[in-house]
């Protein structure tokens, strides 16, 4: 289903009768529609709030909301919203004004409001999405008044593109509230600003709350006809920097590679998926670290026992007068664990020393070099280090400096060096990096290889990352690239003309 935007019209009547002068007053209506008008304007509706309604402001109310509702348009969200005495009869709902005076159950329709006017007024503006909260079950204030002695409110049948919600079930009575608001209302308020929620789903967590603070004696109800999924606040729409830095992550924790991780970390040591990054390298280390599984003996077939495989191997046994012998799984963790914390040269040199084809060789070697080259650095996993400023430079000879008016994805790119200038878009993402994609990054992990290892690339999402350089020009373009600054600004002009 589509999603409703809140750039559509968003219209709302609220009423809150208490203060009724011939039946039993009620303590909260007022406070719920006051409440209820303030969480609508938050979620970006315009709301006409009325309280201690009469008969003809009640109906004068529902009418203009009707009227104002179908001069908004087919994508417009009309929501009623009622707190007061309501009563059934002849399986009809009523609302009833303040001013309302009964002494038999033939003149309610007379003296009453019916709740089916609203949802005709509704229906009639022919826009999508309707919403109609009742929190109008409380005690039925005509018990003495023959064929008026069922308490709640009848189930109404809602027209296509309705949200019908009640306070509680249909027949039920619901609970006033011993505070300032009652708990149906206190409980929508409460989630209505919760970003991205469907409203079937909202009205759910409302339900479930109110159950709980009732003690069981409240169950809101709700029915739905609605051919949308509506949502008050709909979900933040990330960034192109937060899709791209995603697709980065997912790749990353796909390989199941340390040294992919490793390198995410350095290059973005403070990101939202860091901390995530960091367990995964944990795992994968610790991981690295375990024996390895028998295999079925070549010539006999044999397997170990069922269960064998999973066991460590048995801590060995120490002589007598002698220091047990130390574990060699466990010592080669420790040393590991012991450089990441020094985070020296000689930390890692000596655990290279020690075990130079160990599970964290490859790691220890990047890091040593790393050290060596820009000076000590703590490790990721231990503390994020701060990003170094680096901005790669092409190659200059021969390049071309103009700026081309156009950039195509399957034309020639038209600025840069020769070998640049002379490949499209297409072309130049399936080569290799020609720069390192990570600082110090050794060349056994980049050159040669292909961008689409290490980038699920394709005309959508490179667009998505291509408009970055536009939203802030100065500094994505200050990053550097892999394929150079030039494909940078390449890439700026071709998202500027719609990524054609």
């Amino acid at each position: 289903m589509p999603v409703r935007a809140m750039a559509e019209a968003r219209l709302a009547l609220v009423i809150g009768n208490g203060a009724y002068v011939n039946v039993a007053a009620l303590r909260n209506p007022v406070n719920d529609a006051i409440l209820m008008a303030d969480s609508l304007r938050k979620v970006g509706f315009d709301v006409k709030l009325i309280t201690e309604a009469r008969q003809d402001e009640l109906i004068r109310a529902i009418s203009d909301f009707g009227r104002k509702l179908r001069g908004a348009g087919d994508d417009a969200t009309g929501l009623f919203y009622y707190a007061g005495h309501g009563v059934q009869s002849f399986g009809s709902n009523f609302l009833l004004p303040v001013d309302i005076a009964l002494q038999d159950a033939a003149d309610l329709s007379l003296v009453g409001v019916p709740a089916q006017a609203v949802l005709r007024q509704m229906f009639s503006a022919r826009n999508k999405t309707n919403i109609v909260i009742l929190d109008a079950c409380r005690n039925n204030p005509f018990v003495t008044i023959p064929d008026l002695s069922d308490n709640g409110l009848a189930e109404i049948k809602a027209p296509r593109g309705t949200f019908l919600a009640y306070s509680t079930a249909p027949g039920d009575v619901a609970v006033d509230g011993t505070g300032k608001n009652s708990p149906f209302t206190e409980a929508l308020a409460t989630h209505l600003s919760a970003p991205g929620v469907p409203i079937e789903a909202l009205f759910k967590d409302v339900r479930v709350e109110v159950v709980k603070l009732t003690g069981g004696k409240q169950t809101p109800w709700d029915t739905s006809s609605l051919t949308v999924d509506f949502q008050f606040v709909p979900a933040k729409t990330p960034t192109p920097e937060e899709i791209q830095m995603r697709q980065l992550w997912e790749s990353v924790h796909m390989s199941h590679d340390p040294v992919q991780v490793l390198l995410f970390l350095r290059a973005n040591p403070g990101n939202i998926y860091a901390d995530d990054a960091r367990a995964l390298l944990r795992n994968l280390m610790a991981q690295a670290l375990q024996p390895e599984k028998s295999s079925p003996d070549a010539e006999t077939g044999t397997r170990e026992p069922e269960g064998a495989q999973a066991q460590a191997p048995p801590e060995p046994e120490a002589e007598p007068g002698k220091p047990a012998p130390v574990n060699p799984v466990q010592s080669e963790r420790d040393l590991i664990e012991q450089a990441r914390q020094a985070g020296t040269a000689d930390a890692y040199q000596a655990y290279l020393d020690a075990y130079p084809e160990g599970a964290f060789a490859e790691l220890a070697r990047l890091e040593l070099k790393t050290i060596r080259e820009k000076g000590p650095r703590t490790d990721p996993i231990s503390k994020p280090p701060e990003p170094i400023p680096h901005e790669q430079k092409a190659p200059a000879a021969t390049a071309s400096t103009d700026m081309p008016d156009t950039v195509a994805f399957n034309a020639p790119l038209g600025i840069g060096d020769p070998e640049l200038a002379t490949r499209s878009i297409a072309e130049v993402i399936k080569g290799s990096p020609r720069f390192p994609p990570v600082e110090n990054l050794p060349d056994i992990y980049w050159k040669d290889k292909h961008c689409t290892n290490c980038h699920h690339w394709n005309q959508e999402n490179l667009c998505t990352q291509a408009k970055t350089y536009l939203a802030d020009r100065k500094d994505a373009l200050g990053k550097k690239h892999p394929l150079g600054g030039a494909f940078k600004q390449a890439l700026a002009i071709w998202a500027r003309d719609g990524c054609k």
